[in-house]
């Protein structure tokens, strides 16, 4: 099974989600060249550039191209202080990834996008996820632009992310929303407590920050 995995949000912005979607590779291109062909799309499709109907749109085909989804998500109470950003981006990603796992097979191949942090710490991000996943899995970086998959986790995350900050456009997503969650074709929580309970600063991501 394919995870393709993308965030949306930090920090400052009060909130982060993170999806993972579970999709074919061959689908999620498919899904996109539909999309791109109906919205007259040329470039990345990003959640932060298209309408609230072009969402909708990006939900219906994942539902025809059999994709699901798994969004975790955090809001500015639940964020402990001094917490860095890429401590809850690796909490957020591991979650979310854990809670598709199941479905896998014990086999998955996670994609993570590679434009949040600079390279040695996302390195050490798909290097924690590559533990998470065994040795029959895999978890490798890609560069948006070039994979289908992450710039569908891409608009899903930003729709989670929009109902999470209470945005002028959450009201209208909640209702685009609703169907697929009702069904179950994507999920949404909040970040568990205990994700964060241990003590963060002996994670990877974070030990990379301070030595460099």
């Amino acid at each position: 099974m394919h995870i393709y995995c993308d965030e949306s949000g930090g920090l400052s912005a009060g909130a982060m989600t993170f999806a993972a979607v579970a999709i074919d590779p061959d689908a999620a291109d498919a899904l996109v060249r539909r999309f791109k062909a109906i919205a007259g799309l040329g470039g990345e499709l990003k959640g932060s550039r298209i309408s609230l109907v072009e969402r909708a749109l990006v939900l219906e085909l994942l539902e025809r191209f059999g994709g699901r989804a798994v969004v975790t998500d955090i809001r500015r109470p639940a964020m402990p202080d001094g917490i860095l950003d890429v401590q809850l981006y690796s909490a957020l990603l591991e979650s979310s990834v854990t809670r598709l796992l199941p479905e896998s097979g014990g086999c998955a191949q996670v994609v993570i996008d590679d434009g949040r942090y600079a390279p040695a710490t996302l390195a050490l991000v798909r290097a924690d996820i590559a533990a998470l996943i065994g040795p029959c899995g895999r978890a490798r970086l890609a560069d948006s632009k070039r994979s289908s998959g992450v710039q569908i986790a891409d608009v899903i995350s930003n729709c989670a992310f929009n109902l999470a900050i209470g945005s002028v456009r959450a009201r209208r997503i909640d209702t685009i929303l609703t169907p697929f969650v009702a069904e179950g074709r994507i999920r949404i929580a909040p970040l568990p407590a205990d994700a964060l309970a241990a003590p963060m600063e002996a994670a990877p991501p974070a030990r990379a920050l301070a030595a460099g």
